[in-house]
């Protein structure tokens, strides 16, 4: 992975850091929306197990 960073950071013809900064922004948004989801659901199930336990 670092290397395919690095060979992209060095091998820039018409890349703009722009560019990869709008690239960088566009995947922490997908990750971050994942993540809330994924946590919104493991509460949904956990709770559900707690309240069958009592």
């Amino acid at each position: 992975m670092t290397h395919l960073l690095r060979k992209l950071w060095r091998h820039d013809e018409g890349q703009d850091i722009a560019e990869y900064a709008v690239m960088l922004a566009v995947i922490l948004v997908l990750v971050v929306g994942t993540i809330r989801l994924v946590g919104s659901n493991a509460n949904n199930v956990f709770s559900n197990a707690a309240s069958s336990i009592q």
